[in-house]
């Protein structure tokens, strides 16, 4: 939390806002998704947490809570009250005299959007009447770069679920054979997490996703009773979380009939598209490319190879949840909002992952995780370019 708070400084000063105000209340129950970030505890009575510019980090907090701050350490001002945070808060801004107050709402970033509609009501009203109330504005782009910008510290992280990740699956393989189900697959994994002290980077019951053969529904659900049978691809898409970080890695294999040594051309051509389509994407990854760029040259390649556009983003940000928010590397539709447009920049966390459909064979996706440099993109850990036989 130091080190994001010291963070959220320099990104005020690139970004030439005075003030940022997260303004929450009883986070028990589903706080702003900034908090991780900048405090971590939970805050009970309506609470301000401001960073300035100038490098100021304040905590108007209720009198009971002001130990739990000073434990935090990031917030060297800490202003308690009893009945009312209004008369601190309006003293604060006075003191300050920010041209620029930014707020946690946005129509484009979930993860900026954390203020409730009840409480941004409550803001306005303590604001009516002072200059203050002008000077609103969205905490979007500082919010989207210091989730995006990772430390070094949470690379690391990162990188270390993508290395659980990957003994996981390689268990999982070795231990996949035809005549399993879905769920079965699905079991030993959640088995597997157990061993290794982790938890699902998504809902339990879906993760891991588990595909296998044409018959199998695709998108976010559960594993099925359907078998691993002999010409099936066999899709897993999954993650863990793991000190506090996730990983999202997708992996297929082709479970070959008797008297096949290698794949089918079908699916073997369709293993070599999605390949190729995230080493072309990964390679014009680079600080300053829109997100939408990215995800048309692997767009383009799906499509090229004679197979459907997929209906998703080539990627998203990864961090502390398996989707973090910010930009995404997708076309303009319009369910993504402005996000396309998002540039890339260094020390951000993507997923790659193209995917397409083999008629008569099944769904078949690759994911990577990478992370995002000065001079392009490094994978987080050993991409997947041979199709695995069962």
């Amino acid at each position: 939390v130091q080190e994001k708070v010291s963070q959220a400084v320099q990104i005020l000063e690139e970004k030439n806002i005075d003030v940022w105000l997260t303004f929450v209340r009883e986070t028990s129950f589903g706080g702003d998704p900034i908090l991780p970030l900048i405090y971590g505890p939970s805050l009970t009575w309506q609470s301000a947490l401001i960073i300035t510019r100038s490098g100021e980090r304040i905590a108007i907090v209720g009198r009971f809570e002001v130990e739990a701050v000073r434990g935090v350490g990031a917030y060297p001002t800490i202003i308690p009250y009893d009945q009312s945070i209004r008369g601190p808060l309006l003293e604060t801004l006075e003191r300050l005299q920010p041209n620029k107050i930014a707020i946690n709402h946005s129509k484009n970033d979930v993860n900026a959007d954390g203020l409730t509609y009840g409480m941004y009501q409550v803001l306005l009203d303590y604001l009516s009447g002072t200059p203050w109330l002008a000077k609103l504005i969205s905490a979007e782009t500082v919010a989207a770069a210091l989730r995006g910008r990772k430390t070094p510290g949470e690379v690391a992280r990162v990188r270390a679920a993508v290395e659980t990740t990957a003994k996981i699956y390689a268990n999982t393989f070795a231990y996949a054979r035809p005549g399993m189900s879905e769920r079965q697959v699905a079991d030993f994994m959640h088995t597997q997490m157990s061993e290794f002290h982790v938890e699902p980077a998504w809902d339990y019951e879906h993760c891991p996703i588990v595909n296998t053969g044409p018959e199998s529904p695709v998108g976010h659900v559960e594993p099925t009773e359907l078998k691993i049978e002999p010409r099936h691809i066999l899709h897993i898409d999954f993650g863990v979380k793991q000190d506090g970080f996730c990983s999202d890695i997708q992996r297929v294999a082709y479970c070959l009939a008797p008297g096949e040594r290698r794949a089918p051309k079908a699916v073997q051509h369709g293993f070599d598209t999605v390949v190729k389509a995230i080493q072309a994407a990964m390679a014009e990854m680079k600080p300053g490319k829109p997100g939408k760029e990215i995800d048309a040259i692997a767009r383009r390649i799906v499509v090229e190879a004679g197979f459907e556009e997929y209906m998703h983003a080539l990627g998203h940000h990864l961090g502390r949840n398996a989707h973090d928010g910010a930009g995404v590397l997708g076309p303009e539709w319009e369910r993504y909002g402005d996000t396309p447009n998002y540039p890339l920049e260094a020390g951000q966390v993507y997923t790659v992952e193209p995917s397409l459909y083999v008629p008569g064979y099944g769904i078949l996706g690759i994911e990577e995780d990478v992370l995002v440099t000065e001079n392009g993109v490094e994978y987080l850990g050993e991409p997947q370019t041979e199709l695995i036989l069962l």
